[in-house]
């Protein structure tokens, strides 16, 4: 018997810390929080089960310290890591006071601050309805929050990862700097490849590729952008199995 949750659509949502963040700032500032709470609030009142995978690019540059020769690699990411858990908490108790039932998630445990991710829990989370914000990265080194997202994503059986960006979709070029790219409707996997576009790094592409779970990129400060996805509406660049 198929539940009304599991007619929902289930998304996993990829947010950048910078998001959280005034443009070019660092930390969590409250329009911006509000904004990215309001959004997948009226989301998931528009009918779609949502998790949320946050980087903390915001809070630490940990991968910049070690370039710069100034801290292990295994420790920026660990510092990383505990970013994207700050940002988790912070967003989750902000989805609450919107009356939404939301809960930080975090692939390490910390008892008292934030849950650990366990994959069946978070299903039946989801099933219910439940809002979920995933901290803490995979729990491991040397992996991105782009693969964070795939990994979670094929975990909790998302059909599509919708990953915010400052542009409005992926082009032939960088629209920044080149103003005759040209913004792509839908691609393959296929064509992403052959076509060296970066919609994601390439850990994360090809998990996404085989668990056959499609990529939508857009652009997330628009308002209304997620709920307009949930509503069928043709946001953004899908790149599809």
């Amino acid at each position: 018997m198929t539940t009304t949750s599991q007619r929902r659509p289930r998304l996993l949502l990829k947010l950048s810390g910078e998001s959280l963040a005034e443009r070019g700032g660092y930390g969590i500032d409250h329009d911006r929080l509000s904004f990215v709470a309001g959004e997948v609030a009226d989301a998931t009142r528009h009918g779609a089960d949502i998790a949320v995978v946050v980087g903390g690019g915001n809070l630490v540059r940990g991968a910049d310290l070690a370039s710069a020769g100034d801290i292990d690699r295994v420790t920026a990411d660990h510092m990383g890591m505990l970013g994207t858990m700050m940002n988790a908490i912070a967003l989750a108790d902000k989805l609450r006071i919107l009356g939404i039932d939301a809960l930080a998630l975090s692939s390490i445990g910390l008892p008292g601050v934030i849950q650990h991710f366990e994959r069946d829990a978070a299903r039946k989370m989801l099933d219910s309805g439940r809002t979920l914000v995933l901290g803490g990265g995979t729990g491991n080194p040397f992996f991105t929050t782009d693969t964070t997202a795939a990994l979670r994503a094929a975990q909790l059986g998302c059909s599509e990862i919708l990953k915010a960006t400052k542009v409005d979709g992926v082009y032939t070029d960088d629209p920044m700097t080149n103003p005759d790219a040209t913004r792509y409707d839908r691609l393959t996997f296929c064509d992403a490849i052959e076509k060296q576009l970066k919609v994601m790094d390439a850990t994360s592409f090809a998990m996404c590729r085989e668990n056959g779970i499609a990529v939508r990129v857009f652009r997330f400060d628009e308002p209304g952008n997620i709920a307009a996805v949930v509503a069928g509406e043709p946001i953004g660049t899908v790149v599809s199995p």
